[in-house]
C-alpha cells in the first residue's frame, strides 16, 4: 500500500511537492546516468543518421534529380518552341515579302497594261482625228475653191458694174475675167 504523505508544514504554502526517487538534481547532469545517456545518444544519432542516409536523403536526392530532369526537359521544350516560333516568324516574313513583291508586280503589270490601252486608245483617237482633220481640210479646200470661184464671179460682176458706172458703158465680160486672172497669178 501507499504510504501516506507527511502533513504539510504551516509555512510551506499551498503547493505540495512529492518526494522523487531520483533525488533533487537535473537528470542529464547526473553523473551516475551519464554513460547510459551517452550510449542512448550515440544509438539515437546512429539510428537517425542511418534513417537519413538510407531513406530521407535518397528520396530528397531523387526528388531533386527528377526536378532537374523536368527543368532540363522544360528548357529543351521552351528552346524547341522558340525555334519553331522563330521559324514561323521567318516564314511569315518571307510570305509577307513575297506577297508584297507579287502585289508590286501586279500593280506594275496593271499600270503597264493600262498605259498600253491608253496609248492604243490615244493612237486610235489621233488616227480618227487625223482622218477628220483631213476630211475637214478637203472640205475647206473644196469650199474655198467654190468660194474663190464665186469671188471670181463676184469680182468680175463688181468690176463690170464699177466700169459701167464710171464710163457709162459695160465692158466685155471675158476681158474683165482675163484681167482678174492676171492679177491672181501675179500674187
Amino acid at each position: 500500500m501507499a504510504q501516506p504523505h507527511p502533513p504539510a508544514a504551516p509555512h510551506e504554502g499551498l503547493i505540495h511537492e512529492p518526494a522523487t526517487e531520483h533525488g533533487g538534481g537535473f537528470p542529464p547532469f547526473e553523473s551516475s546516468t551519464f554513460a547510459a545517456q551517452v550510449l542512448w545518444l550515440a544509438l539515437a544519432f546512429g539510428l537517425l543518421y542511418y534513417l537519413m542516409a538510407k531513406v530521407a536523403l535518397p528520396q530528397i536526392a531523387g526528388i531533386l534529380h527528377d526536378r532537374q530532369g523536368r527543368l532540363a526537359g522544360d528548357l529543351d521544350e521552351a528552346s524547341r518552341m522558340k525555334s519553331e516560333a522563330d521559324a514561323a516568324r521567318d516564314s511569315y516574313e518571307r510570305s509577307l515579302k513575297e506577297a508584297q513583291d507579287k502585289a508590286k508586280g501586279i500593280a506594275q503589270a496593271t499600270r503597264a497594261q493600262l498605259a498600253a490601252e491608253a496609248d492604243t486608245r490615244r493612237k486610235t483617237l489621233e488616227g480618227e482625228l487625223a482622218a477628220k482633220i483631213g476630211e475637214s481640210e478637203t472640205l475647206i479646200r473644196s469650199r474655198t475653191a467654190t468660194a474663190m470661184g464665186s469671188v471670181r464671179e463676184v469680182a468680175a460682176d463688181a468690176a463690170t458694174a464699177i466700169v459701167e458706172r464710171l464710163t457709162g458703158q459695160a465692158p466685155d465680160r471675158a476681158a474683165v475675167e482675163t484681167a482678174y486672172d492676171r492679177t491672181q497669178t501675179a500674187h
